[in-house]
């Protein structure tokens, strides 16, 4: 009979084949062979160069924009249970439309519920996620939902930085149960960065609750977009009477002006993930891989451990 791990392909779409070849190293299988043809009119067509019949699939894509990403993903998962997989798992390091979880406003989509249903409608067994943007999205799936955290990264991370007076910090109220979490886990305090934000991607006013005079401080977030808001809660640190402000973040979206803000904000450091891939150089930023994580995860799916177990802080 054969082996778990040998039944094992592991494959990606182009947009997180940096990833996935890392993922399928750290394994201990071949990287699965793809490939894209594309048309002159813009359309593609992914197709398996290797046969999965019979086999459990792990394709791993992030949907960051373009949406050319999600759909790429959508293809190769119809494509290997059209060429009879097993079971198909798709391994998405970042969920996109993570934010658009709830009607915020009327007449509006709840756009990750709509990418759940097409993930579902096209034939995924399972998925592997890291770090939603809110918890309840493992709700819209009908399909076992393994979801991940990256504490298991930073927080090893910034224990070997051995800060003295370390305290976390939350760039805004809806991060205040991370930076608590991270808190406990660091046996630190921690302080939250009140933002007022007249419209998406715009920050308002920042106010802090709760004193950093002396303290090196560690903002924690999930994403980081613009880099406004984060940026911003740094420069108010500072002005507070922290001694030094250093970030972490789970998905490095960068969009817009994000890599000058960095680059020009009171950091010593900015640490992130690799969900998505880190675009133009910046000397403060310092990417730090999924891939053991998300091989550990699939090894204990294929082997039916736990995988709760990986995530208990006091452990790490």
């Amino acid at each position: 009979m054969p082996s778990k791990k040998s039944n094992v392909s592991i494959f990606s779409g182009r947009a997180s084949r940096y990833l996935a070849e890392e993922i399928a190293k750290n394994y201990g299988v071949p990287f699965g062979n793809t490939v894209v043809t594309e048309f002159s009119d813009g359309e593609f067509q992914p197709s398996f160069e290797e046969n999965v019949r019979g086999r459990d699939v792990f394709i791993v894509q992030s949907t960051f924009p373009p949406s050319d990403n999600f759909f790429e993903l959508l293809m190769m998962v119809d494509a290997a249970k059209r060429a009879s997989a097993r079971k198909i798992i798709a391994v998405i390091p970042y969920f996109g439309y993570g934010r658009q979880d709830r009607k915020d406003k009327p007449r509006v989509s709840i756009a990750s519920k709509m990418n759940a249903d097409l993930l579902m409608a096209v034939g995924i067994d399972r998925l592997i996620t890291i770090d939603l943007h809110a918890d309840q999205i493992q709700g819209f799936f009908n399909v076992p939902v393994d979801h991940l955290y990256a504490s298991n990264i930073f927080i090893p991370y910034l224990r070997k930085m051995d800060l003295p007076d370390m305290i976390m910090a939350s760039p805004d109220t809806g991060g205040t149960r991370r930076a608590a979490s991270y808190a406990k886990a660091l046996n630190t305090e921690f302080v939250i960065c009140y933002k007022h934000r007249t419209k998406p991607n715009e920050v308002g006013e920042i106010r802090l609750i709760g004193d950093v005079k002396g303290k090196n401080v560690i903002l924690a977030d999930d994403i980081i977009d613009t880099a406004g808001t984060i940026t911003r809660a740094a420069e108010v640190l500072m002005e507070e009477g922290a001694n030094s402000v250093r970030a972490f973040c789970t998905h490095p979206v960068f969009s817009g002006a994000a890599y000058k803000r960095i680059q020009e904000a009171p950091f010593v450091e900015v640490m992130v993930t690799d969900t998505i891939p880190v675009k133009e150089k910046c000397d403060k930023i310092t990417v730090l891989s999924t891939a053991k994580l998300f091989a550990e995860v699939i090894k204990r799916v294929q082997t039916r451990k736990s995988i709760s177990s990986l995530f208990d802080l006091s452990k790490l």
